[in-house]
């Protein structure tokens, strides 16, 4: 970590008390002016940090800027294996991991950013990501998986998801398939996997699971379109501790535990407890055609199994279909 790193996190694990530059400077094994340089630099990045002569600095209590000390701190040993990069703004966090991946970045990369200004979503979609309200980040992983076995890793996903936001806010969630995560009625987290196949075996060379959660109501509302299906986990965003960085680790944590074991599928019953669909009527897009049907269940692989009007059933997968409830 650099040392402005490195000193937010030493605030952060003191948050709201006081800790003076000289003791910052001891145990960082820097100098006092480095550590007043870079006090000043995490103000102007949005920390409030006071300062106060023979005190020192303290982070506020209230301070709800994600990083990666404040997120760590909430990571299980499993999850501390993880490399987290933390940006102010950025394109789109999936695109900066496809690249990372393509130059041979290991698996384990997590790339986070406090707003994206290209953030897209399933068929290319634009996805919404204001500053400070949510969570954006995409992991970079590189699974012993067929390019049929991916959905397993968007649906562990989507349950790793839902299980944060309830350990968080106490709110129930439920899932719509394949990957939307729903409050409510209405969407309020949206899941993207990009990956790369090998030609020699059908293998995947590399995932990255990208994973958007709209934690707070932003300042403005949701975009037209936008207000009437989607909503957020918190009406507000500024008088939550560490709101943002919780559930990012609480996400990671969940999804971690299932990756471990992901063939063993241990998330598929929670993922059919939560599934919003099952015995609703559903357009099936399929072929530039739809046709009505039935969901019924879903497999061991996350395969939606639909009856339709006519007395035949299907199982499809996320590839082949949108699925309108």
């Amino acid at each position: 970590m650099t040392v402005k790193e490195q000193i937010l996190s030493l605030l952060d694990r003191n948050k709201g008390g006081y800790i003076s530059g000289e003791e910052i400077a001891g145990q960082l094994s820097v100098t006092r002016s480095a550590v007043w340089k870079a006090i000043k630099s995490l103000q102007t990045d949005g920390y409030s940090i006071q300062a106060v002569t023979n005190k020192g600095y303290s982070l506020s209590p209230l301070t709800d800027i994600l990083s990666a000390g404040a997120i760590s701190k909430y990571l299980n040993p499993q999850g501390q294996k993880l490399r987290l990069e933390v940006y102010k703004t950025i394109p789109s966090t999936n695109e900066a991991a496809k690249i990372l991946a393509a130059n041979g970045e290991a698996e384990g990369k997590v790339i986070l950013s406090e707003e994206q200004t290209a953030g897209r979503g399933r068929n290319g979609r634009p996805f919404f990501s204001p500053r400070g309200t949510g969570i954006y980040m995409s992991i970079l992983l590189r699974p012993k998986l067929s390019a049929a076995e991916a959905t397993l890793l968007t649906t562990s996903a989507a349950v790793a998801v839902a299980l944060a936001i309830e350990t968080v806010s106490g709110k129930d969630t439920q899932i719509k398939w394949v990957n939307d995560v729903f409050m409510d009625g209405k969407k309020v987290s949206g899941i993207l996997t990009e990956a790369s196949v090998s030609l020699e075996n059908g293998r995947l060379d590399y995932a990255v699971l990208g994973i958007g959660i709209n934690v707070a109501l932003p300042a403005d509302g949701f975009p037209d379109g936008l207000g009437g299906i989607a909503t957020s986990v918190f009406a507000k965003s500024n008088h939550y501790d560490d709101l943002r960085c919780r559930l990012v680790a609480e996400v990671l944590n969940h999804f971690m535990e299932f990756y471990e074991h992901l063939t063993d599928r241990r998330f598929l019953s929670g993922y059919r407890q939560r599934l919003m669909s099952l015995g609703t009527p559903v357009t099936v897009m399929k072929d530039n055609q739809q046709r009505e049907a039935t969901a019924i269940d879903i497999d061991d692989d996350c395969r939606l199994k639909v009856r339709y009007v006519n007395g035949d059933e299907e199982y499809l997968s996320s590839g082949e279909v949108s699925i309108k409830i």
